[in-house]
């Protein structure tokens, strides 16, 4: 059946409405079965890259302590040796 036929015989407003509803039929159709099981994918995979972006905010953090205790430990020295030295030249 030609489209003019159909708005001849129903009217316009059917034929329209059949054509929306076939529209949405079709745009659902399309968003279930390509774009949902992607979105899931991605979903899987933004989680396991989350893991690992706290994993290494983890592993930054204890460097950075670890870094901060060697600058403490490495100023404690430098400052037993200056007062050591210190008392040296008040003993002579």
């Amino acid at each position: 059946m030609d489209i003019i036929e159909l708005v001849n015989q129903y009217g316009l407003p059917i034929v329209v409405a059949g054509g929306m509803g076939y529209f949405i039929f079709f745009i659902w159709k399309y968003v279930t079965t390509q774009i949902k099981p992607k979105l899931g994918e991605t979903a899987t995979v933004l989680i396991a890259l989350i893991d690992r972006i706290r994993m290494l905010d983890n592993d930054l953090i204890r460097l950075d302590q670890k870094l901060n205790i060697f600058i403490e430990m490495d100023e404690a020295l430098k400052l037993k040796d200056k007062n050591g030295k210190d008392t040296k030249k008040l003993d002579k």
